[in-house]
């Protein structure tokens, strides 16, 4: 007991795709930061046709809808290539060690088209999914306050 403190390490060579990972944070993060853009001006716009901006009405969640799917491709289609990378990563016993030597290697084989790889795939099964999500939460929201 001598009181000594190990500091806890994370080794990310240990699981592989790990640090790309958390760069994929950033989609959730554009995504959001867009979303509430979006919203600021639909509740502006409402509020110069003289309607509430947290009216229940048919009009404002179709108006949420859209934004969150616009919001939800945008932050897709930017931050997409690295699920291309993480999923590299994640091959057993390829050339891909390291996050930045995968996106490189990526996009010198395969150029921008590879980095995209699998996009429309991916944004018709991401899209409905957000867009149905942060609009409800958005109408339950309102109904709440």
């Amino acid at each position: 007991m001598g009181g000594h403190l190990v500091p806890y390490k994370i080794d990310f060579c240990i699981i592989p795709g790990v640090s790309a990972s958390y760069v994929g944070v950033s989609e959730t993060i554009v995504h959001f930061v867009i979303y509430e853009q979006i919203k600021a001006q639909l509740q502006l716009l409402h509020t110069r046709q003289n309607l509430a901006p947290d009216d229940a009405s048919l009009y404002n969640f179709v108006s949420y809808l859209c934004a969150a799917a616009c919001s939800k491709s945008c932050a897709t289609t930017l931050c997409y290539p690295h699920e291309v990378v993480r999923t590299r990563l994640r091959e057993e016993g390829t050339k891909y060690r390291t996050f930045l030597q995968t996106l490189k290697t990526v996009y010198y084989e395969e150029s921008i088209a590879g980095l995209y790889r699998g996009l429309l795939t991916h944004l018709i099964r991401q899209i409905p999914v957000r867009r149905k999500r942060k609009a409800i939460f958005d109408k339950n929201y309102f109904l709440i306050i």
